[in-house]
């Protein structure tokens, strides 16, 4: 097992240009392409270990893949096909739940698994609005768990659906279903997540219409037009260095070529309440509006965040590290999706940061941080890549060991080369 010493060196200033391609975004152009009929070119596509499982699942399904000059294009087949093989999605929660929709409106037999991680994550919440309209879904405890047997048919029925939980995933899986189901389908959310999927498939020519919380998707009567994009930086990803920035004194970084879509800058957002110096420089827009995002040291000060939880979800574990710089007490509430992550992240966070010598409270939809004395110490990633990374960026300020860090390669390869920059760091093994 490897583990990962972090050490700080003091304050800094930095650009960084190489932040891990959008994660969310490389996985929904290698599925999308498969509703084309034509070749789509895929630039910055993200090469970290869950995104190329994806890439292989699509491949498995019959596409011609060719990646020259970092450049990706796929052929989609004629039709799906049939694979002979399981279809792993390695620690990819994203792939599984996504790829649930889109196969249960192909017609053949498919299965989907995962690593030990993501086969202990709930799917229920897919497959059963899926079984409502005619997907036949096998697996453990009911389809609660991977892997999961898919029997795919093009005779699904429309829906209207209304989520309970905001969930992009959910979201994603049913338009996919809609997209080939007998006549318009009606999805409602709970509150707005995520909206990359429906944003994406319009610019391909899906006919998807949004009224408030409701959406109204009209099945394709042929092939969409293909990708031509070129996915920027996940703001997700440079979060962690955001916060490294914004609690290290005299530092300042800018991100570059980020996405700056509202339902993913909003932990941004939160750490400029706590009075971090935040600025967003929009740049360019065609899928999504992309640009730069500058974050400036500044005292922190303790907040709630309770509001549009689904909108940073994955960055509240990084958002923890700077609760513990806050003066005063900082709660999350609303969050109880945080226990059904690559780790239970309510659990997991706070366990680590008592190990830290803060005082952290776990509530059953959350947790609370008192601002402290932040001491370093030696963390559990729990295999968990956000909960490995966050606890590396609190580096920055006291010696770190980060345990159980190869998760890391699930979704930004170059983490610890750009945390290099900022820290001493070391990899060992044990």
């Amino acid at each position: 097992m490897n583990f990962l010493d972090v050490l700080p060196y003091g304050s800094f200033k930095l650009e960084i240009t190489n932040i891990a391609s959008d994660k969310s975004i490389s996985h929904r152009s290698a599925i999308f392409s498969l509703l084309s009929d034509k070749q789509s070119v895929i630039k910055n596509y993200l090469r970290a270990e869950d995104t190329m499982c994806t890439l292989g699942i699509v491949s498995s399904l019959g596409a011609k893949i060719s990646d020259i000059d970092e450049v990706i294009t796929i052929l989609p087949p004629k039709s799906i096909k049939e694979p002979a093989m399981v279809l792993d999605c390695g620690n990819s929660g994203t792939a599984m739940r996504l790829l649930m929709g889109f196969l249960s409106s192909c017609r053949g037999f498919f299965v989907l698994s995962g690593d030990k991680y993501l086969n202990t994550r709930p799917m229920r919440r897919v497959a059963d609005p899926l079984r409502i309209i005619g997907a036949k879904i096998y697996g453990r405890k009911d389809g609660e768990f991977a892997p999961l047997a898919i029997k795919g048919s093009d005779t699904l029925e429309s829906f209207n659906y209304e989520s309970k939980i905001a969930s992009a995933q959910v979201k994603t899986a049913m338009i996919l279903a809609a997209l080939k189901a007998k006549e318009k389908s009606v999805y409602m959310e709970s509150a707005l997540s995520r909206d990359h999927s429906e944003k994406m498939l319009r610019a391909m020519g899906a006919d998807i219409k949004r009224d408030k919380l409701r959406l109204t998707i009209a099945p394709i009567k042929k092939p969409l037009q293909p990708l031509d994009i070129e996915i920027p930086n996940d703001p997700s990803s440079g979060f962690f260095f955001a916060v490294a920035a914004a609690i290290t004194k005299g530092s300042q970084i800018r991100l570059k070529n980020m996405i700056l879509n509202k339902t993913r800058i909003e932990a941004y957002k939160v750490l400029g309440e706590m009075g971090a110096h935040v600025e967003f420089i929009k740049k360019s827009s065609k899928y999504e509006d992309i640009g730069d995002i500058i974050i400036k040291n500044a005292p922190l000060k303790g907040i709630e965040v309770s509001k549009n939880i689904a909108w940073l979800i994955d960055e509240l574990p990084a958002l923890s590290i700077a609760f513990c710089v806050a003066k005063g007490k900082s709660k999350v509430r609303n969050a109880k999706e945080l226990r059904v992550k690559e780790s239970d992240r309510i659990s997991t966070v706070v366990n680590n940061l008592k190990r830290c010598k803060i005082n952290a409270k776990e509530l059953e939809d959350g947790y609370e941080v008192e601002g402290g004395n932040f001491e370093g110490a030696t963390i559990d990633s729990y295999g968990d890549h956000r909960v490995a990374m966050s606890f590396a960026i609190a580096g920055v300020l006291k010696p770190m060991k980060i345990e159980n860090i190869d998760c890391i390669k699930t979704s930004f390869p170059n983490f610890i080369d750009i945390l290099s920059k900022i820290t001493k760091t070391e990899i060992n093994e044990r």
